[in-house]
């Protein structure tokens, strides 16, 4: 069992977590009733559908041959011979497959949007790390992950809940969507020079160091830019504040990213990059249902 948990990554999952629980807060914030078995059944749907990328994805970089002896990034069970890529790649479509158990009890709850987000989420899932072309080897990675980790989610938590659409939902998403993408870009900046090396064109690869650094910047600071927007939509500054909080360990990270040099150092600043996403959640999400 420690084997598989370490093999879906668990520093990861909160990016998935997160935006289910923020649009199901902004939803109670806007009158909706709470559906406590709902919200566990997605969240549990987006924790497995996450657990199966990141397993499709240490199947298929071994297999590709990116996990090789200077990998930079934390252990990998298929290159360590911990596992076969096909007991690997079994139990990614076993996450996916409880993943899609589970959406059909939320189209049944909620209707046939919740099947199209579900069925385009467990593609984009797939097309992150498998196919000839994976989204993670190419310049799109980060718009993915803001898209699916950020404006999706939130708003198909918050339909869940509420059966409505409210521009707030994908403006909420896009505030959390940033950091999960700059958790990505610190990934893809780590392994620069192997991805250059290996003809894979990561966005990082493709802007360059020093337009990489200011890139996460720029996805760092951007959820407090996008707080100022939020009000617009019809969430009230009181549910916004406590936000705010998490500001001073954004512009610190962004601060230290512009100084550290490529390599296993970024391992840290990945793992307190994704930790800074979940307090921005948390904070968001305490924010909206208690104001």
């Amino acid at each position: 069992m420690a084997l598989w948990w370490l093999a879906i990554r668990p520093r990861t999952l909160s990016l998935a977590a997160v935006p289910v629980g923020v649009g199901s807060a902004l939803a109670v914030h806007q009158g909706a009733a709470f559906d406590g078995l709902a919200f566990l059944v997605a969240l549990a749907c987006a924790l497995a559908i996450q657990a199966g990328t990141n397993l499709f994805n240490d199947a298929g970089d071994f297999l590709r041959g990116n996990d090789g002896p200077t990998r930079l990034g934390p252990l990998r069970v298929t290159a360590a011979g911990l596992a076969t890529a096909g007991q690997v790649r079994r139990a990614a479509a076993l996450c996916f497959g409880l993943a899609l158990v589970g959406g059909v009890f939320l189209v049944i709850h909620a209707g046939w949007p919740i099947l199209a987000i579900g069925l385009a989420s467990l593609a984009a899932g797939w097309a992150y790390s498998g196919g000839p072309r994976p989204l993670s080897h190419s310049a799109w990675g980060e718009v993915f992950v803001m898209l699916f980790f950020g404006l999706v989610a939130v708003a198909g938590s918050h339909f869940l809940h509420s059966g409505a659409w409210l521009v707030a939902a994908p403006l909420l998403g896009l505030l959390l969507g940033t950091p999960a993408a700059a958790v990505l870009l610190v990934n893809n900046v780590r392994d620069l020079e192997a991805d250059r090396l290996a003809g894979r064109r990561t966005l990082a690869a493709v802007l360059g160091l020093a337009r990489s650094r200011r890139a996460y910047a720029l996805l760092m600071l951007a959820p407090f830019v996008l707080l100022a927007i939020v009000p617009t939509a019809g969430v009230h500054w009181p549910a916004l504040l406590p936000s705010l909080l998490v500001a001073p360990q954004c512009v610190a990270l962004a601060r230290d990213f512009q100084r550290m040099p490529p390599g296993t150092a970024m391992n840290g600043q990945l793992a307190r990059t994704a930790r800074a996403q979940l307090l921005l959640g948390a904070a968001l999400g305490l924010g909206l249902v208690l104001a």
